[in-house]
């Protein structure tokens, strides 16, 4: 049995990293794919997780591979195809740790995942489910994301969803609204942060975005917002759960740590999450930032995931 199983991007964030001798900008390749950083999180944690994607025959590929490898996720799911490249995305940092994205990927093999090659069987031995939106970007990752949604909601998995809105990879905001909210009636736990909250709900105010997804049937709704913490619903109502104040250094897979940690915490609990109380969330969201606090202050996605010992320490 696995805790989590995620389908989704699996792909190599060259992050700034300052200047050459010969003042050219320099880039350091991360490990990275919001799916991906997710379950490394979950890993460090102590949990049981297997990934469901696809990557190119080239030597970030392999790479990416060997590096879940490494941290015990399960990668009998994961695909090699030889006629795609890994998909790559350059990551520039401001000052402040904030990113911009450039992607390669025209396409990237994460795109090319078919229907067909989902190893169902390992969707049917997990607990959880997660899927982001950027296999929803094209055909036919689309149709595969949808495939392996339907057999999780069979299997009876906790379905969990982070949109992860990168808007350079769509057509357009109109497209990616439209996609975006199409697996949104699959879903029990749903994480969005400020820029998503439109395009998922047509509601720019947090606390409105969440009821609105609560009223299409999710049962836990997250609103991320940077250093203020976390805004959580559920039907018993609306909380704000502050945030660890830290430094950041680099918020690649800030919330994908969170997301982690609040998965983590969750599956610990062993609450029903058609009955979970928002006391609940509020415990689980507040290990999700205690994450997240300490994957700020390193740099990368997958590299930065804290271990269980750490997150402790942070809540003791």
């Amino acid at each position: 049995m696995f805790s989590v199983t995620a389908l989704g991007e699996l792909l190599i964030d060259f992050t700034d990293a300052g200047i050459s001798p010969a003042g050219q900008k320099l880039f350091e390749r991360n490990p990275g794919g919001a799916p991906a950083n997710v379950l490394v999180a979950l890993e460090r944690l102590g949990k049981s997780t297997a990934f469901i994607g696809k990557v190119g025959a080239d030597m970030h590929g392999d790479f990416l591979r060997a590096t879940l490898v490494t941290t015990d996720v399960n990668c009998d799911g994961l695909i090699t195809d030889p006629n795609y490249f890994t998909t790559l995305a350059f990551v520039a940092l401001s000052e402040e740790g904030e990113r911009t994205f450039s992607f390669a990927r025209k396409p990237g093999a994460d795109t090319r995942l078919a229907p067909e090659e989902i190893r169902t069987d390992i969707i049917e031995k997990s607990r959880v489910f997660h899927v982001g939106s950027l296999s929803l970007t094209d055909e036919p990752a689309r149709s595969a994301t949808i495939a392996a949604l339907k057999a999780a909601k069979n299997a009876g998995c906790i379905l969990s969803y982070d949109p992860n809105y990168r808007a350079s990879l769509w057509d357009n905001p109109e497209v990616a609204s439209v996609q975006m909210q199409s697996i949104v009636e699959y879903m029990d736990l749903v994480k969005i942060n400020e820029e998503e909250t439109t395009l998922l709900t047509g509601h720019d105010d947090p606390a409105q975005a969440a009821e609105a997804l609560l009223a299409k049937g999710v049962k836990v709704a997250c609103v991320t917002l940077g250093g203020e913490g976390v805004l959580v619903a559920t039907k018993e109502g609306v909380a704000m759960v502050p945030a660890f104040t830290v430094e950041a250094v680099d918020t690649t897979g800030a919330g994908d740590s969170f997301w982690g940690g609040f998965l983590c915490a969750l599956l610990d609990s062993g609450a029903d999450v058609a009955d979970i109380s928002l006391e609940d969330v509020k415990t689980c969201a507040r290990f999700g930032n205690a994450v997240a606090s300490l994957c700020v202050r390193r740099r990368g996605g997958i590299p930065a995931m804290p271990t269980l010992d750490e997150v402790e320490s942070v809540l003791s």
